[in-house]
């Protein structure tokens, strides 16, 4: 159990919580907060995208589907996916680019909002340099009204910055974990001294057996598209067990799309 901090209250209050009704169980609540994503059917509110472009590293790369949504973009004569990407790992509009001018864009958001970070690229690229990292996070901690998710499958990185990088207490940071050949990334994502972490089983390819510990939960779900690879149900039901045996929430990317 994790003992409440005054700015963790106030926090949960900003994402709509009644105060009185904050104990002592930070865990639990953000559990809460998460249901009821759920059951408005969205994993966020927003999409924030002040780093676009992205190279493939591993499996769960493979049918990007922001690499068809870059190419698109580039063909209807967007900006922001005009620079190109190396063929081999990456496509048409895809280069990673960063756009400092949208970096004030949350300042104008005035209800809270659960904030995706990086939809369209990986904030942890090797490419992307560790000083526009730090002006990010100083927008997301002068907005502590929003939250903030980030997910990446860069976790060799994520570890040597853990100590760099003074993170945002409104920041959520996950690692993909798409079969048990990366599950090495759930142990630098601990290393992390951010208050929430999560686990993206995003497409899962594979049986996963995790462990979560000081991990708070879960995303996982197929693939989408027409090249999307097959999920076994089995798979999701040990990765069901698996976060229920450890008492940590699961949450299907099937159950926001209904």
């Amino acid at each position: 159990t994790m003992l409440m901090r005054i700015d963790e209250t106030r926090q949960l209050s900003l994402m709509g919580f009644d105060e009185e009704s904050i104990k002592v169980d930070v865990h639990a609540q953000r559990l809460k907060y998460l249901q009821g994503m759920q059951m408005r059917k969205n994993w966020n509110d927003e999409s924030w995208n002040p780093v676009t472009g992205c190279d493939k590293i591993s499996p769960a790369c493979d049918n990007c589907y922001a690499l068809g949504i870059a190419k698109r973009l580039k063909d209807q004569g967007q900006p922001k996916y005009q620079k190109d990407g190396d063929p081999r790992t990456s496509g048409p509009g895809f280069g990673l680019t960063l756009h400092p001018h949208i970096l004030d864009a949350p300042y104008r958001w005035k209800k809270p909002r659960l904030v995706f970070l990086g939809s369209m690229s990986d904030l942890f690229h090797k490419d992307v340099p560790t000083d526009f990292i730090r002006r990010i996070f100083d927008v997301i901690r002068n907005t502590p009204n929003h939250t903030y998710q980030v997910l990446t499958k860069r976790s060799t990185r994520l570890k040597k910055l853990a100590r760099e990088l003074d993170w945002p207490d409104n920041l959520w940071v996950g690692v993909t974990i798409e079969t048990q050949k990366f599950d090495y990334r759930i142990d630098h994502l601990r290393t992390l001294p951010v208050k929430t972490k999560f686990v993206g089983a995003t497409p899962l390819l594979g049986s996963l057996s995790l462990d979560l510990t000081d991990i708070d939960f879960v995303v996982t779900g197929p693939e989408s598209g027409q090249r999307a690879r097959p999920i076994d149900e089995e798979w999701l039901n040990d990765l069901r067990i698996n976060c229920e045996e450890q008492g940590d929430l699961l949450l299907t990317e099937e159950e926001f799309e209904r």
